[in-house]
């Protein structure tokens, strides 16, 4: 990446972790602008377009002022701009715990080997189960984990067989979580244990700690 390269940021902050293994560390998450999906259930609507302009430079003096070792780069679609992979392999050098949150709805085989991927698989609750790359499940290791937000018995019924249709649990961790304000955490926990899955749940702790607002 040289000098002059740019990545568009709609923002920079300092939360908790709200979601995956790393839930509840202090951790700086860069947003970057921009994103080709449409879910229904999107939070980010405002990094959709918009952002400025960061050097890597700008961006690794911004990080450096918070004291974590957590970094996450989420959007939008942070892999849709082409400047992510280069952030991801400088984050890492720079020998911090790096995740990325990424769709799934591009390819992720060029994401550093050192990054957490947590892949959102698309649900058909999400308007957008089309655009899920099957093949980027034989990029995950054990290192990364596949997520599916869940909006009803139909879209939990649809990622129980993806779970067992493509043995992900051979692959990574999975992460089953409610979509906010559309299905009950305790309804989703519910089916998780009567069918007894080996799967994560997990709800969006920032939400429950402060709403359903950015920059946190």
């Amino acid at each position: 990446m040289s000098k002059n390269t740019t990545i568009r940021i709609t923002e920079i902050f300092f939360s908790l972790q709200g979601e995956s293994t790393t839930v509840g560390f202090p951790t700086v998450f860069i947003r970057l602008t921009g994103c080709p999906l449409r879910c229904s259930y999107c939070d980010t609507e405002y990094a959709f377009y918009g952002g400025d302009s960061y050097t890597l430079e700008d961006i690794m003096t911004e990080v450096a002022k918070y004291k974590t070792v957590y970094v996450t780069v989420t959007g939008g679609e942070p892999l849709a701009q082409k400047s992510c992979y280069p952030l991801l392999e400088r984050l890492c050098d720079e020998r911090y715990n790096v995740s990325l949150e990424t769709s799934g709805a591009i390819d992720v085989s060029l994401v550093d080997a050192r990054v957490t991927k947590v892949v959102d698989m698309k649900t058909p609750g999400s308007g957008e189960v089309k655009r899920n790359i099957l093949k980027n499940i034989d990029h995950l290791t054990s290192n990364d984990q596949v997520k599916f937000v869940i909006c009803d018995r139909d879209d939990y019924e649809w990622a129980v067989k993806m779970l067992h249709d493509n043995m992900l649990t051979k692959y990574c961790e999975v992460l089953f979580s409610p979509a906010y304000g559309r299905l009950a955490a305790a309804e989703l926990a519910q089916w998780i244990l009567q069918d007894q899955l080996a799967v994560r749940f997990q709800i969006q702790l920032h939400k429950y700690l402060w709403g359903d607002i950015a920059g946190v």
